[in-house]
């Protein structure tokens, strides 16, 4: 279990993005497929910025206004 703190200067895995969102890692995959949440590529992984959650969080309140 992850801690539920993101650090500015480290990247999430998806697994400790959904934990952090308290969804499941399908979900953020979902969020990143519809554009909704914004992730780096670094060879096979994709990393989660913590402002991007921030960001996500933020789009999402807007849409459900």
């Amino acid at each position: 279990m992850t801690t539920r703190t993101a650090s500015p200067d480290r990247l999430l895995t998806i697994e400790e993005a959904a934990d952090w969102l308290r969804v499941r890692r399908w979900s953020v995959y979902n969020l990143i497929r519809a554009k909704q949440l914004r992730t780096i590529k670094i060879g096979r992984r994709r990393l989660v910025p913590p402002a991007a959650l921030a960001e996500c969080i933020e789009l999402l309140r807007e849409d459900a206004a």
